[in-house]
């Protein structure tokens, strides 16, 4: 049986969760007052995330997609978080208790950087230290993976068929990616190249011409370093100068709904679009799609497959 841990970041779930959930993010310290107020101020308004159900709804159909497609009893799945509960430790020990010839962690990000996402790094090392009988890789990169571009490229087809006929061929469309403090960004600059590759290869499965999409961040932290630009909003007044009066917004790393798409697009986003005229639409997330479900399971049989090739998993060097 090989064990496959589904990892993200976690999310507090309503206001009252955000202190406990700023203070895991931060290592344990203290946030300032108003910074956990502005939080919760943004749950209020969303009224819960939805991630962590979601997170275990994405867990429960992969297991049964390689239950149907391997046997059942061959794979055991679990989902993780970093900052709120179930914690990665406690689904790691759960696949052990199934007593695995190996555990795979899935990083439910499609771009991947060992520096920028350390915290999985951490997370899984002290894993390995707990249970050193048993091989526990973390996969690599799935950014460009052709079932997790369908499954994205789906989406987009979906939200341009609900838009008013007349504007669907033509609504300008912003890619968006979380931004990240530059510092940061600087260790791994091949990180953007990523996000990059993954926007292209959307545009080119979607058959968007190079004038018709963007690219742009959202979600910038509440830190005084300088963040990654432009930000989405900076992207508006243009596009209003230019008199367009629609535009869709497609996230490129987040794969189910949560704070940043609830809050930072569906209502931060949508207001300042609407300060200037615009109407944003944007895709429905992945969620627990058969399409986004399928390339998870791709990124698990790759894995498998590097393995048995006597190759690095992710093909990380």
């Amino acid at each position: 049986m090989i064990g496959i841990a589904l990892l993200t970041f976690g999310s507090a779930v309503t206001a009252a969760d955000v202190p406990e959930y700023l203070r895991s993010g931060r290592s344990g310290r203290d946030v300032q007052l108003d910074v956990v107020e502005e939080f919760q101020r943004r749950y209020r308004r969303i009224g819960r995330s939805p991630l962590i159900d979601i997170t275990h709804a994405q867990g429960a159909a992969l297991q049964a997609l390689l239950d149907a497609e391997r046997g059942a009893g061959a794979f055991c799945v679990e989902v993780g978080m970093l900052h709120s509960e179930p914690r990665v430790n406690a689904a790691i020990d759960r696949l052990m208790a199934a007593q695995p010839q190996r555990v795979i962690a899935v990083v439910l990000a499609p771009q991947f950087s060992p520096i920028i996402l350390a915290g999985y790094e951490r997370a899984i090392d002290a894993a390995r230290q707990a249970h050193t009988g048993v091989d526990i890789d973390i996969a690599g990169a799935w950014h460009t993976t052709s079932e997790w571009i369908d499954s994205l490229t789906e989406r987009v087809r979906d939200a341009v068929e609900r838009l008013p006929v007349a504007i669907r061929e033509t609504i300008p469309i912003i890619f968006t990616a979380h931004s990240l403090p530059l510092a940061v960004v600087d260790r791994d600059p091949g990180y953007i190249d990523q996000l990059r590759e993954t926007a292209d290869a959307v545009a080119q499965r979607a058959g968007l011409n190079a004038q018709r999409w963007s690219f742009a961040y959202q979600s910038a932290g509440h830190t005084p370093e300088e963040w990654l630009k432009p930000d989405v909003k900076d992207l508006l007044p243009d596009l209003a100068a230019r008199g367009v009066k629609d535009v869709l917004v497609v996230p490129l790393q987040f794969v189910a709904d949560h704070l940043e798409i609830l809050y930072d697009i569906d209502v931060a986003a949508a207001e300042e679009a609407h300060a200037c005229g615009i109407r944003l639409h944007r895709i429905e997330l992945p969620n627990t799609s058969p399409a986004f479900i399928r390339a998870l399971a791709t990124v698990v049989n790759r894995e498998i497959s590097h393995s048995v090739k006597g190759k690095t998993p992710g093909g990380r060097p």
